[in-house]
């Protein structure tokens, strides 16, 4: 059997322990975390008057109606193309964003990274610094080891709770279902949900953590993709920092390098990589390596700056002492222009459709069977299935009438003759039956087909909408 069979295919996951480190960028991390958490947390409980059908929450999304509420927009099923542009917005922002500043949403904002940072800030809280976590890890287990642990894990269940919690509060509304939760009371599909995003907010943000990013997450493999020379990304200047202090060729007696090999830039990684080994897919960019480093040059009174935001087109440049381009070169380029183009494009489709559309839509079938009825004095008669679709919080009454060039007649089902005013439910879609009639022997009740346009009007403020369909008569049988 050769030696390399015997090779194991599989490596045990060593934990990382990130140290606590200071400057812009970790502080521009808190930032940004409080912000994006308060979001998430803060959001369900803002009120909005919905009338007396809906509760009164700004943000909710209405599975039972399948209808999403933000603010003062509505999005109902059939407008599921505003949610497909904000999809693709978010993924052409994306590009955009990996395209000139490498991978800062994933150092930043990826709820992945917020809540991670989040579960390392209470460990490191109750079990100490990286030093403290490292000997607490490999510590035998006794009382203190146990306490801790415990009151960790306590910690970790309580955030991923409330995390789960505030998830659900966007269902429904968020005060009621809070004292519907606390007295038992609640529906078993809400205690349901929040196990499961309470266990698997504990999984990735406190147990999986970098694992997450490095096996499950797709983008680390597709930003290569989006990524070139002239990208700004964190870089180490090795033509400054090398030969390291510890290096061989420093024991050698050539001269040092500003870098003296401390591995701060190592300790505080949370994906624990090293920096100064070149591009690695592993590396989110989140700076703290470069607070770190600096730190270190500071206090040794080298010029900070060693890992560094950079584009790995100007190093050359840099090493031979020469100008390098603007960052405003590497940030307008045509990649990042195609893609902020695009992006505006959806961007601006969305905000003009949202603002052309109207509170009242109507949508108009025709029965197909049978096509038409002969009444006993011969009249020809049409029957359609007309949906009316009110988007107002309040009862609205809408007038049907009907336009064509034929003599038609319109009467809705229920209603006496001449009666054309139904009254739509506020926020819902109120289906009625109405039936056009052709007098015996007039062209529209020979003919085969006959253009008409049913329109419906809100009669409190006027507001219209029409659609155009065909009237059948005796011509095709």
């Amino acid at each position: 059997m050769s030696s390399s069979e015997n090779v194991p295919l599989y490596a045990k996951h060593e934990p990382v322990f990130p140290r606590k480190v200071k400057g812009k960028f970790r502080s521009l991390k808190w930032g940004i975390m409080i912000v994006t958490l308060g979001i998430y947390y803060l959001t369900p409980w803002i009120r909005w008057d919905r009338g007396a059908e809906l509760p009164d929450q700004a943000v909710l999304i209405d599975l039972a109606n399948r209808r999403f509420f933000f603010f003062w927009i509505e999005i109902w099923p059939h407008e599921f193309y505003f949610i497909a542009g904000l999809l693709i917005m978010a993924g052409l922002g994306l590009f955009l964003f990996t395209s000139a500043m490498g991978r800062v949403w994933c150092g930043y904002a990826c709820p992945q990274t917020v809540w991670t940072d989040l579960f390392i800030a209470t460990e490191r809280w109750i079990e100490g610094d990286r030093n403290a976590r490292v000997r607490l890890w490999n510590a035998k287990w006794d009382a203190r080891k146990l306490r801790l642990r415990a009151t960790k894990y306590a910690v970790w269940v309580l955030i991923g709770l409330a995390t789960g919690g505030a998830w659900v509060f966007y269902f429904t509304d968020a005060p009621t279902l809070l004292v519907d939760l606390f007295t038992g009371t609640a529906h078993p599909v809400a205690y349901t949900t929040m196990a499961i995003l309470t266990a698997t907010t504990v999984f990735f943000g406190g147990i999986a953590r970098e694992q997450v990013c490095i096996y499950a997450c797709p983008w680390p493999r597709i930003q290569a993709a989006m990524m070139d020379e002239d990208t700004i990304t964190i870089g180490y200047r090795d033509w400054r920092g090398e030969p390291r202090k510890h290096s061989e060729p420093v024991k050698a007696g050539e001269p040092m390098g500003d870098c003296i090999d401390c591995m701060a830039c190592v300790n505080v990684c949370p994906m624990g990589i090293d920096i100064r080994d070149g591009q690695q897919m592993e590396c989110i960019t989140c700076g703290l390596c470069i607070d770190a480093c600096d730190d270190v040059m500071s206090k040794i009174n080298k010029p900070r700056g060693l890992i560094d935001y950079l584009s790995l087109d100007d190093l050359p440049a840099e090493a031979a002492g020469e100008p390098t381009k603007p960052i405003w070169k590497h940030i307008l380029r045509p990649r990042t222009l195609i893609y902020t183009a695009l992006w505006s494009l959806v961007g601006v489709a969305l905000l003009v459709a949202l603002f052309i559309r109207t509170d009242i839509e109507m949508t108009v079938a025709a029965v197909r069977n049978p096509t038409f009825v002969t009444l006993s004095d011969g009249t020809i008669r049409n029957v359609y299935e007309v949906r009316l679709r009110n988007k107002h919080g309040e009862a609205r009454p809408f007038e049907l009438s009907l336009k064509s060039d034929a003599d038609l007649a319109l009467a809705v089902q229920g209603l006496e003759t001449g009666d054309t005013t139904v009254m739509a439910p506020a926020d819902d879609t109120h289906f009625v039956r109405v039936f056009v009639s052709a007098p015996a022997g007039s062209a529209a009740a020979t003919a085969d087909r006959t253009p008409l346009r049913f329109w419906v009007e809100d009669t409190i403020n006027q507001e219209r909408a029409h659609q155009d369909t065909h009237f059948n008569g005796t011509g095709g049988f």
